[in-house]
């Protein structure tokens, strides 16, 4: 019985950490997306440059989410 809460426990952790950890590079994604949409605009020759900058930013707040992913897999099957 213990053994079965713990397991649920670690699970709902899990869920939570990979919820909690996939809103914040969301978030920070779409506002550099929508920056770059409007530095574009006014700016349409340094499209790729901005474009460029944008993509590396995304991918710097991106790894946010994968450390948590990878915290929600060592939960699931490393802690239990």
């Amino acid at each position: 019985m213990t053994g079965d809460i713990g397991r649920g426990l670690t699970l709902l952790g899990a869920g939570i950490c990979m919820g909690f950890g996939a809103i914040g590079p969301g978030v920070g994604e779409g506002y550099a997306a929508g920056r770059a949409c409007e530095g574009v605009s006014r700016n349409p020759d340094k499209g790729d440059l901005i474009m460029r900058t944008m993509l590396i930013g995304q991918a710097v707040s991106e790894s946010t989410g994968i450390y948590s992913l990878v915290v929600a897999l060592l939960m699931m099957f490393v802690v239990t």
